[in-house]
């Protein structure tokens, strides 16, 4: 098995992920669909360990042998950068690549909401992005800050795990830190990262409470801060952020976090009807009045109808994208009402 070999395929059939296991042939991930490579030969515990120690580093290896897990970024020049995830199973390694292009691909090539123009170029405040694994977030994250690369002068510091997409200096200064290269933790990295004199601050993941706090503050003392989340709209958003604390200190968590909030994006991917690729369903909530208040009193429930009514202002629950996207035969009724938090209330609107 060549893995430089399976890389290129990968990226030739457009496929998101590969996994790589021991007694299997090589799987591809196309446009979310898992297909099995059978023209390739069944994967060793020879050839996986051999394609694991082709891809990583002396030092790399030494953590994965301590640690018995490892997640790192991977470059072949000229063809792509990929997101390696290595862990340990029935005592063998098992392998994943995720696809990340080199080009990072603008807001209007992704077909995101418009409206992600604007809110990157907002002086403060917190803009929450977020989304199951596997449905873009760090794509429209990379777009979003490649669109204040192009309009603005800003200090931009980014913390991955692992860095995925490579900002070049265009009007912003972007430093990039990663995970376990240049820095041990999210929440120091982001302590670190206020004394650098930043404007915007991005967070890869808001993984634990500490990062969580520290966020709110940067994004409370005047900057901007860009964070992810594996949530799936906006008002389970609201709730994991508050929930994360102890319930004593949940009433003043729910003030800082409605004064702070600036927006949350929710996003699913759902293959296409007619087509073959995939299309970004997404959720909108914009920090109004309205929505502090809500977020104030603990009535994340009603965030929903928040944003039916204010669709002028180009808010948009995810069911009534959904709903769009079925009624211009965009997606299969099936699987929008898979990807729905409340598929009667869809079923309905459809």
């Amino acid at each position: 098995m060549d893995i430089g070999y399976l890389l290129d395929l990968m990226v030739k059939k457009l496929a998101s992920d590969l996994h790589v296991r021991v007694f299997s042939p090589p799987v591809l991930r196309i446009d979310g669909e898992l297909i099995v490579q059978e023209d390739l030969p069944v994967s060793s515990i020879k050839e996986v360990e051999s394609a694991f120690e082709h891809v990583t580093t002396p030092e790399q290896r030494e953590v994965f042998y301590k640690t018995k897990e490892l997640d790192f970024a991977y470059s072949i020049p000229g063809l792509a950068r990929f997101r390696v995830s290595v862990l340990r199973q029935r005592g063998t390694i098992s392998l994943a690549f995720r696809s990340v292009p080199f080009k990072i691909f603008t807001i209007d090539q992704l077909q995101l909401p418009q409206l992600c123009k604007q809110l990157v170029q907002k002086p403060r405040g917190l803009i929450l992005v977020t989304g199951p694994t596997g449905s873009g977030k760090s794509t429209t994250m990379a777009a979003m800050i490649d669109h204040l690369n192009d309009t603005m002068r800003r200090n931009v510091i980014t913390i991955e795990d692992p860095i995925e997409y490579l900002h070049s200096n265009k009007k912003c200064l972007i430093a990039q830190r990663d995970l376990g290269d240049d820095t041990n933790s999210f929440d120091i990295a982001l302590i670190h990262a206020l004394r650098h004199d930043p404007d915007v601050i991005v967070v890869g993941e808001m993984r634990d409470l500490p990062t969580v706090t520290t966020a709110l503050r940067a994004a409370e003392t005047g900057h901007l801060v860009l964070a992810t989340l594996h949530t799936v709209d906006a008002s389970q958003t609201v709730d994991r952020v508050i929930d994360m604390y102890p319930s004593d200190q949940q009433p003043q968590i729910r003030l800082q976090f409605s004064q702070v909030l600036v927006a949350i994006i929710s996003q699913a991917l759902l293959p296409r009807l007619q087509t073959k690729g995939r299309i970004g369903a997404f959720e909108i909530l914009l920090a109004n009045p309205a929505v502090r208040n809500l977020i104030r009193e603990g009535k994340t429930f009603e965030l929903a109808s928040i944003m039916q009514l204010n669709s002028a202002l180009g808010m948009q629950t995810l069911d009534n994208c959904l709903a769009e996207f079925v009624k211009h035969k965009l997606v299969s009724r099936e699987e929008a009402l898979l990807r729905s938090s409340h598929p009667d209330r869809l079923e309905k609107m459809i």
